[in-house]
């Protein structure tokens, strides 16, 4: 699987992006004590794979402020880079989580969001370290709800899983998915916006941010993650807040993308490279996707996208 990296970094930002079977938009402001003029801990990735028939996107958030943070976030970034081409999403974060450990200093952790859309099948497959639950909107109801597992892998009881990155090496992380309809919506973000203060003088916390959302307009989303950043300055009182804040949004769209003799053979060459290097024993690490029938067919449009163990 060859993915292009759309945009990351940790860095402010504030753009939207239309590809195959999405649109996207990401909001980023770091917190900055005065004279810092270095990037924040939160992370966020969008690449496009597999000739647009798949978008993988990560938002992460490291624990901390400053220079060091700012240091461990490019890295996580690199990583991200590093290892964006393994299909099988649940081992592409153990891979995160072994690296980062490694290289994240003392006392340093990051919470983490990744999810990958194969636009084939508009599913959303989802691994959550530690990370603050996306909400979803279903056009279909006009209601946002949360977006986490509802099914417990019983042959995960005694284990640990899904912990922060860079917590505990080894740790094993779940995957679960969820069919995205057209002109659904979701939102990963950071856990400033639960850590908001409202009027009362309490946290927003989650269930307050879901209230909050339901009195958004989700028609226009290009338009939905600034009206609810202005909900959350008067909320608070405040336009600043006291932490990065990153939010990234989603919806599905009914844009396809191309599909060609062109493109099958860049999608078997993409896999069967991969394939070819493994048997020549190449010790750089690579790529290594979980080559089946269902996972080849679902890269190439012709198939089901891999379900992890959490089905939703």
């Amino acid at each position: 699987m060859q993915c292009m990296e759309v945009w990351g970094g940790n860095r402010s930002i504030d753009a939207g992006v239309t590809l195959a079977g999405l649109d996207t938009w990401v909001y980023s402001r770091p917190f900055r004590a005065e004279g810092d003029q270095s990037g924040g801990g939160d992370i966020h990735y969008l690449s496009s794979c597999m000739s647009g028939r798949i978008s993988r996107m990560l938002v992460a958030d490291v624990s901390g402020h400053g220079a060091a943070v700012d240091s461990v976030a490019v890295n996580l970034r690199d990583l991200m880079r590093k290892y964006v081409n393994y299909l099988d999403q649940s081992r592409f974060v153990q891979n995160l989580n072994v690296q980062f450990s490694s290289m994240a200093r003392a006392g340093l952790f990051a919470t983490a969001l990744v999810a990958t859309y194969w636009v084939p099948t508009g599913t959303l497959v989802a691994t959550n370290a530690g990370h603050p639950r996306p909400l979803i909107y279903r056009a279909a109801t006009g209601q946002w709800e949360f977006l986490d597992s509802t099914a417990t892998d019983p042959r995960a009881a005694g284990t640990i899983s899904n912990l922060p990155l860079g917590v505990l090496e080894p740790t094993s992380y779940d995957q679960f998915s969820v069919k995205l309809d057209e002109n659904d919506l979701v939102l990963i973000y950071t856990d400033s916006l639960v850590e908001t203060r409202g009027s009362h003088g309490g946290l927003l916390g989650a269930e307050g941010l879901l209230q909050l959302l339901q009195g958004l307009d989700p028609r226009d989303p290009s338009r939905l993650v600034a009206s609810l950043i202005a909900r959350l300055k008067a909320e608070q009182g405040s336009s600043e807040f006291a932490d990065d804040v990153t939010c990234l949004l989603i919806r599905r769209n009914a844009v396809q993308p191309k599909y060609g003799l062109s493109s099958l053979v860049a999608g078997l060459k993409g896999v069967g490279g991969q394939l070819w290097e493994r048997l020549l024993g190449r010790q750089t690490p690579v790529a290594w996707p979980e080559v089946t029938g269902q996972t080849v067919a679902a890269a190439l449009g012709r198939g089901a996208a891999p379900r992890g163990g959490h089905g939703s």
